[in-house]
């Protein structure tokens, strides 16, 4: 579905829609918006494996409606705005992702994460056109975590880098997945959950082998949706989609073996979750507001996998 009107490689349909994404992000929370990424992946994944059609997972998806670099940057955006204005001081203030901007009865902070639903549709077409970097890394992972760092030099009072060796109860991300022992091992677990599933869809399914990671993506996803009602599940799409990734990509490849791609994809997957919480001690610990850990994880372990195997 497009308009037939498109500039720098961007339709005007897609844009203009991009608004109601991020306004949608805003209206219900980042983490909701996130955890119904997930639903739409199922649904999209249903759809392209009945009809061969990928409007859902383009569109809906990883799109405008509910598009990471959308829906859950503009909540982000959002949440920073409101912290700003002294409105979510009693519930974490910019890092707050679960609390509904509608909630407010005040539409200036829906009209920033509608801002930022359009601006991550421009910069997440802008990146993906750069030759071979836009093809190597993830694109939507990559504006997600620039996307946060715009709305902290915007509307936060931190720094964007600011390091910390020892994640405090006030200054931390997922406070029960971040000693090694803990992130190591959701590490290992997810990935065994994320490279299994994406290899065994691919086998099956090798029309499907280039999508195939992004259903234990949606999996995980789903549990964002849980997290924001409180219960203290893993933060893992990071995880699992790398995991996913790398194996189907080293065996579709190189040639390996099931077993050995997703031996390959778990190793991936614990070096996602090692890399979250490094980029999280790096930006987000110490910051005000959101700036997003799995997001920068993806696209730099992305890059890794592509240029090796892409």
């Amino acid at each position: 579905m497009t308009s037939e009107i498109t500039f720098l490689g961007m339709d005007l349909f897609w844009l203009i829609a991009a608004a109601g994404g991020g306004f949608l992000g805003a209206a219900i929370g980042a983490n909701l918006a996130f955890g119904f990424t997930g639903v739409s992946i199922l649904l999209g994944l249903g759809v392209l494996a009945a009809t061969g059609n990928t409007i859902i997972i383009d569109y809906v998806a990883f799109g405008p409606v509910f598009g990471p670099h959308i829906a859950f940057a503009g909540g982000v955006a959002a949440a920073a705005y409101a912290a700003k204005q002294g409105k979510l001081a009693d519930t974490g203030g910019g890092k707050d992702l679960n609390t509904a901007m509608a909630g407010f009865g005040n539409p200036e902070a829906l009209l920033v994460g509608a801002g930022f639903g359009v601006l991550g549709y421009i910069v997440q077409n802008l990146i993906a056109q750069i030759p071979w970097f836009g093809g190597h890394t993830d694109s939507v992972a990559l504006t997600v975590m620039l996307s946060g760092i715009l709305a902290r030099v915007l509307f936060g009072k931190t720094g964007v880098v600011s390091w910390i060796s020892n994640p405090t109860a006030d200054h931390c991300w997922v406070p029960w997945q971040q000693e090694p022992k803990q992130y190591l091992v959701f590490g290992l677990l997810a990935g065994i959950f994320g490279a299994g599933t994406a290899v065994a869809v691919a086998v099956a399914f090798p029309e499907l082998a280039d999508v195939a990671q992004i259903l234990p993506f949606a999996i995980s996803a789903l549990c964002i949706i849980i997290i924001s009602f409180g219960v203290t599940v893993p933060v893992t799409h990071h995880m699992t989609i790398i995991a996913g990734l790398a194996g189907v990509k080293f065996m579709t490849a190189f040639g390996l073996s099931p077993l050995v791609a997703m031996i390959i994809g778990v190793a991936f997957g614990v070096f996602a979750a090692w890399l979250a919480e490094i980029m999280n001690r790096a930006f987000h610990a110490k910051g005000d507001t959101h700036i997003d850990p799995p997001a920068a994880a993806i696209w730099i372990s992305t890059l890794i996998i592509l240029s090796i195997a892409g």
